[in-house]
């Protein structure tokens, strides 16, 4: 397999994900996805680190960088809970372009907080961009007589917009915490351990809210569903991490984040989520933001 095909199975994969989960949590409890989810992956995420003999670094890793892997895990754990929450309150094709504007906080921070200032004026217009395509996708309250919607928008009005907010920041600061104190440890290991924590972080909230009973509940449908996103998230890596040991990673990068692409397109295929124009003018600029931001890395 050519490592460009390998790349677009990734953000194929990465942008199924969302679908996948989307159905999955029609009645399913998002906290519970969120475990059912995380488990899944940490399978595919120890099978990477096995794969590629990390494992072997693990008595290298230093107590600070353990204290780091650690907080950096449980916030990964916040972010997956925001999103997939997210995700049960609103359309796909709205939380995960907001939920990717992490992309853009990160760099915001790693300016201020790491002096990365080279390509400034690039970086700084990329995350205006992002900025701006990020407001656009959020879509004003219905007006008119259309019932149904109206209900919807009673029912959840932008509570999904705070939470995939609340994603995105959480998703950002897990790059600042490994930016701090991951140096030295394999990504595939660190990424290994990181989904550790957020698993008993999942299910513990999970056994905290007295949820628990609800995973026994669940519809079988929607579980293998929630798999099958689990599985998908766990092919992007798969395919992901081959496509930049064989190809070049800035490349690699850019087709990556067809991914926002891929979860718009399949969401108004699959569930019907319509695009205004509004909301398509601002998936565009997040994207071009995105990508130029990526070019110049």
């Amino acid at each position: 397999m050519s490592w460009i095909a390998a790349a677009l199975l990734a953000a194929l994969c990465a942008g199924i994900t969302s679908i996948l989960a989307k159905c999955g949590m029609r009645d399913t409890d998002s906290d519970i996805a969120t475990g059912i989810r995380t488990a899944v992956v940490l399978v595919f995420a120890w099978l990477v680190v096995f794969v590629t003999d990390a494992q072997a670094g693990i008595g290298n890793i230093t107590p600070l960088s353990w204290i780091f892997l650690i907080a950096s895990g449980a916030v990964t754990g916040a972010s997956w809970l925001c999103y997939f929450k997210a995700l049960s309150l609103g359309d796909v094709n709205k939380v995960v372009p907001v939920d990717k504007s992490s992309a853009a906080m990160a760099a915001l921070l790693a300016i201020v907080l790491f002096g990365e200032t080279s390509n400034l004026a690039v970086k700084l217009i990329s995350i205006v961009l992002i900025t701006v395509g990020t407001y656009l996708m959020i879509e004003k309250k219905p007006k008119g007589n259309d019932t149904s919607v109206m209900q919807d928008t009673n029912a959840h009005g932008h509570g999904w917009l705070w939470y995939a907010i609340g994603a995105a920041v959480f998703a950002a600061l897990t790059s600042i915490l490994a930016k701090v104190g991951i140096e030295g440890v394999d990504s595939n290991l660190a990424t290994a351990i990181r989904t550790c924590v957020v698993l008993v972080i999942a299910w513990g909230i999970v056994i905290a809210r007295g949820k628990l009973k609800l995973a026994c509940d669940a519809k079988r449908s929607e579980l293998l569903f929630l798999v099958a996103s689990g599985l998908a998230t766990g092919a992007s890596w798969l395919f992901f991490y081959y496509a930049i040991q064989v190809g070049q990673v800035s490349v690699v990068v850019q087709i990556d984040k067809l991914s926002i692409v891929v979860a718009v397109v399949f969401a108004w295929v699959f569930l019907r989520e319509k695009l205004s124009l509004r909301a398509g003018a601002g998936l565009a600029l997040l994207v071009f933001g995105t990508a130029l931001m990526t070019a110049f890395l």
